[in-house]
């Protein structure tokens, strides 16, 4: 990674996933990693880029008058940082990420936030697709638990690690936090 133009995408880190709705969580250390993260990306002075979803609906969590929508304090943007708000799963779908990446030479983009088998799954398959080199962390983003369509319940896990095998080396590069600050980014 060194010596191209990087970007570090952080997805839907808002206050709405600490719903108890959600349920069952793994990872939780997600945030702290990605915070770390952030941390190196901004002393380097590296592009930064929120993903914030939203919704139309006045009782979603996400919906922008509901403290849902607030991004979590630990990686809060700050200055410059660009933050685009999207409507559905894909970062790139309905927003100009994808443009903005384009039109500032980046080529390879690290994901984080939440959660695995949604947002960050959907968005680091698209970026993958798109041309970008893409990088997955690992123990930055996390899943909750979920029912099939049979109704048999997956631990939070279990989907996290089953979504991360779905992407690996066929979307991106699935690395851990100090994997990527260690050995990529030196």
């Amino acid at each position: 990674m060194v010596g191209m133009k990087k970007a570090l995408i952080i997805v839907d880190v808002q206050k709405a996933f600490e719903n108890k709705k959600w349920g069952e969580r793994n990872n939780l250390n997600a945030e702290e990693n990605i915070s770390r993260i952030l941390t190196l990306w901004r002393q380097k002075g590296w592009l930064v880029i929120h993903i914030q979803h939203t919704s139309d609906n006045p009782s979603s969590v996400f919906y922008p008058k509901n403290e849902g929508f607030a991004i979590k304090e630990i990686v809060k943007p700050i200055g410059a940082e660009i933050v685009i708000e999207k409507r559905v799963n894909s970062c790139f779908i309905g927003t100009n990420l994808e443009d903005f990446l384009k039109v500032n030479e980046i080529s390879q983009v690290v994901i984080t936030g939440l959660t695995t088998p949604h947002c960050v799954s959907t968005t680091t398959r698209m970026s993958g697709n798109l041309g970008f080199e893409t990088y997955l962390i690992s123990d930055a983003t996390a899943a909750f638990g979920l029912n099939d369509q049979n109704n048999i319940y997956y631990d939070a896990e279990t989907i996290h690690n089953v979504s991360l095998a779905t992407i690996n080396d066929e979307f991106a590069t699935v690395l851990t936090t100090d994997h990527l600050i260690n050995d990529f980014l030196v």
